[in-house]
């Protein structure tokens, strides 16, 4: 009868479970360095005893030479920006500003208390109202107040995303029609060079001028200030994914197009099955540029369309000219910053969910 040694099961079961905790990691790593958290990999391999000098090489690049690099920009920052003087006194250094961006919270939750005890005035006003028979008078009152940091951002990201939205909606059938027929290449390729190269300074004008033609007034659903806003970045960044779907589109294997004619594929389907799943990784790179692009050209529009986003933040402050403006104009910087790269990230998450690609 054959004896199985204690020992060796032992050892086999720790290998078994080890080599489990590094399939987890390795498959955890694709979407850390989808999320931008690539150094985390090289921490939890050292962590489950893998190599760990050669992790702590890994630890060094990805998370101690970009953490170092931050720290030197800091102390240069805070350094230099003494020694620059303006008309509104000394540039901020990352203290000051730092400072300002706490003020900015601790303005924005007094504000989201002001409006939700107003909002509980009227709520209890027309409960009044209500219990006392005269339901005809209750109505909603808007609150009027000036809009805090926080809603100033998240009205930059709606503005943003619905102009991004519209953009697609125009830029990707017009992107794989140009990509599948010569003629309709031929026939958007003179536009796209025209209207690619156009600020969006120059756009805003005449979105301007028609947007207050069409609303004459400023009760529709959406403000005309938004609406400005949102076609001017629509118009400036639908190029990248234009360009890119139809290069995608015209790139497809020959092959591919040869079997769709054999099955005597129709349109919808060829387009379904085939065109699309083949270009997805570069319409995929397009929306990121687009997306990319739309957030730079927002703030420029939010500041003379008067859109109460980040845009509008920045050109109040540089109008006030305050001693803490350029402070509060240094938090807005970093907070589009870093929003703008979170934004991509997003796109990357998305396209790593839909397509097979290695780009990063």
């Amino acid at each position: 009868m054959t004896t199985v040694d204690p020992n060796f099961s032992a050892t086999a079961e720790r290998e078994a479970r080890r080599a489990r905790l590094f399939t987890r990691i390795n498959t955890a790593d694709k979407w850390f360095k989808v999320l931008g958290l690539a150094w985390m990999t090289p921490i939890l391999k050292a962590a489950a005893g893998d190599n760990p000098r050669a992790q702590t090489k890994e630890i060094w690049r990805l998370l101690a030479v970009p953490l170092l690099a931050i720290m030197a920009f800091l102390l240069l920052w805070g350094a230099l920006a003494p020694k620059v003087q303006t008309s509104l006194g000394a540039l901020p250094g990352p203290g000051m500003v730092w400072e300002e961006a706490v003020n900015l919270h601790a303005d924005a939750q007094a504000k989201a208390a002001k409006r939700d005890k107003f909002e509980a005035m009227v709520e209890q006003r027309n409960q009044r109202l209500i219990e006392a028979d005269r339901a005809d008078e209750v109505k909603t009152v808007a609150y009027t107040g000036a809009p805090s940091y926080y809603e100033q951002i998240w009205t930059s990201i709606q503005t943003v995303f619905f102009g991004f939205l519209v953009a697609t909606v125009i830029a990707v059938p017009l992107g794989i029609a140009a990509g599948l027929s010569p003629t309709a290449n031929v026939a958007l390729n003179p536009l796209i060079q025209i209207f690619k190269p156009v600020s969006p300074l120059a756009w805003l004008p005449i979105v301007t001028m028609i947007v207050s033609a069409v609303a004459t007034s400023n009760d529709g659903f959406l403000p005309k200030s938004f609406i400005i806003s949102a076609i001017t970045v629509t118009l400036c960044s639908l190029w990248p994914t234009l360009i890119n779907t139809s290069l995608g589109v015209a790139s497809i294997d020959r092959d591919l197009v040869n079997v769709s004619k054999v099955l005597k594929m129709n349109t919808w389907t060829k387009i379904t099955k085939l065109v699309l799943p083949s270009a997805l990784p570069l319409i995929f790179t397009g929306l990121r540029l687009s997306l990319g692009v739309g957030w730079m050209v927002l703030i420029a529009a939010e500041m003379l369309a008067q859109n109460p986003g980040l845009g509008k933040f920045v050109w109040d402050e540089f109008q006030n000219g305050s001693s803490s403006s350029l402070a509060k104009i240094m938090v807005a910087v970093l907070t589009i910053g870093i929003i703008g790269f979170l934004l991509d990230r997003v796109m990357f998450a998305l396209q790593s969910l839909f397509t097979f690609t290695n780009n990063r």
